[in-house]
């Protein structure tokens, strides 16, 4: 049977319905890119807010959901008709290998739509079914930090059920938000080069020591079709290759690891373009705490 993968997506849901449209619209090429790059198939379809993906693989199918600029979080879950008996028959034989004796749960409950019970209603009586179910386990339910969350996520005539979710990079989805090459030389430049992506921007690499490494192992397993120029050897300040790569790419900007002293000299030799320094307010500490969250999202 093939696994079932729910989507959320954080700021999409706040455009108007073109723009969300649109952004949607792009959200499912991404997805299909990503599969398509491990020459893996999947299915697609969406209702407000929330994206369902089919995959014959679910390791692989969350392994690649969470590398998708727009994708808060996504869910392993199980899909049931909303009928109250129904639901709580799903719970109790989702939760039932993972609540030995002794555990603390809870159950988190949401609801779209227009039912006969609250959330918080839905919750309550849901984990009152579990302490039934099993009164000889000594369960106890737990709100803060129990040992296992069951997620129930009702959403009109469907209900999906899951046991937690991981994380997405959020942000916009690529390619909503113009084009820029980013110089990648190091971390920051690394780390630079992926805010700009989680804006949205579609982003080629010009790379230069420690930089083709970061960008072959971590980058490009976010944007599989971003192109890479590697500056000649010995080429410390590789403007010649920036500005070819921009105008090739037809760039609306050029991403640079400066300091704020940097700019009048950067602007100097890009004219026009427009600049960005993502990293420009972040210490050394900081890039290397929120690369190797990158590196996490990616792997």
């Amino acid at each position: 049977m093939a696994a079932l993968v729910l989507l959320r997506y954080g700021e999409l849901a706040l455009k108007s319905p073109p723009v969300r449209r649109e952004f949607e619209r792009t959200l499912k090429r991404n997805v299909l890119d990503q599969f398509l790059s491990e020459k893996a198939s999947c299915r697609i379809r969406a209702d407000h807010g929330h994206m369902y993906v089919e995959a014959d693989d679910s390791e692989l199918a969350l392994r690649l959901l969470r590398r998708v600029f727009g994708v808060t979080s996504a869910s392993l879950v199980h899909e049931v008709p909303t009928d109250r008996a129904l639901i709580t028959q799903a719970l109790l034989a989702l939760a039932e290998p993972i609540l030995p004796p002794g555990t603390t749960f809870a159950v988190r409950a949401r609801r779209t739509g227009t039912h006969p019970f609250t959330s918080q209603e839905l919750a309550r009586d849901l984990g009152g079914d579990v302490l039934d179910r099993w009164p000889d386990r000594a369960l106890k339910v737990r709100l803060d930090d129990p040992a296992v969350e069951l997620h129930v996520e009702v959403r009109g005539p469907r209900t999906y059920l899951s046991l937690g979710r991981v994380q997405g990079p959020g942000g916009l989805p690529l390619g909503v938000a113009g084009r820029v090459v980013a110089l990648v030389d190091g971390k920051r430049g690394a780390l630079g080069a992926y805010l700009m992506m989680k804006r949205g921007c579609r982003t080629s690499f010009v790379t230069t020591g420690p930089g083709l490494s970061l960008v072959e192992r971590t980058l490009l397993k976010l944007d599989p079709h971003a192109g890479t120029t590697v500056a000649p050897p010995g080429d410390d300040e590789p403007t010649a290759s920036l500005r070819a790569a921009a105008d090739a790419g037809h760039a609306d900007g050029v991403v640079l690891p400066i300091s704020v002293e940097g700019y009048a000299e950067a602007h100097g030799t890009f004219g026009d373009r427009v600049l960005f320094s993502p990293t420009v307010a972040f210490t050394d500490e900081e890039v290397e705490r929120r690369w190797h969250e990158v590196e996490e999202v990616a792997s």
